[in-house]
């Protein structure tokens, strides 16, 4: 097993050299510059990566981008082995990253709580206390309190 730390560099080489072939070295129209590589991970033995992309478009271009990485699969990992210097070059899988689409998600969240919020806001906007404006009882106050009920006995 490799050390977490080997692992870790071999990854950050992994996206760099797979982002920069994707930019310079690839001429598949399926790959063209809407495909992002946002993270790379390896596992401990250093045999296979898991590169994780992102793809600018509707579902149609994530689809042909999808086929596009796997028919440049052989070609990519041929450059991380030329690059790498390692004993065996990993292979690889492309995964589309899920984190554009929950940000997506969480952004919807977060309007809907904005909406709800300033519903609640317009509904309390000419609202008065159910009981005092100030509900707490204070040290002093109480004192005052007591006394005035030890005169009335």
């Amino acid at each position: 097993m490799a050390d977490n730390a080997r692992a870790k560099r071999l990854a950050d080489l992994i996206r760099e050299v797979v982002a920069q072939k994707l930019q310079r070295g690839i001429k598949d129209p399926r790959l063209g510059s809407h495909v992002t590589i946002t993270d790379t991970r390896v596992t401990g033995d250093l045999r296979e990566a898991t590169v994780f992309y992102t793809v600018y478009g509707d579902d149609e271009e994530r689809k042909a981008a999808a086929a596009g990485l796997e028919s440049a699969k052989g070609i990519l990992r041929s450059e991380v082995g030329r690059a790498a210097g390692v004993k065996f070059t990993p292979t690889l899988a492309f995964v589309a990253d899920a984190l554009p689409d929950n940000a997506r998600t969480i952004e919807s969240l977060l309007d809907r709580a904005r909406q709800s919020d300033e519903k609640v806001r317009e509904a309390s906007a000419g609202a008065a206390y159910a009981g005092e404006a100030d509900p707490y009882r204070k040290p002093g106050a109480e004192d005052a309190t007591d006394e005035t009920d030890d005169s009335t006995e």
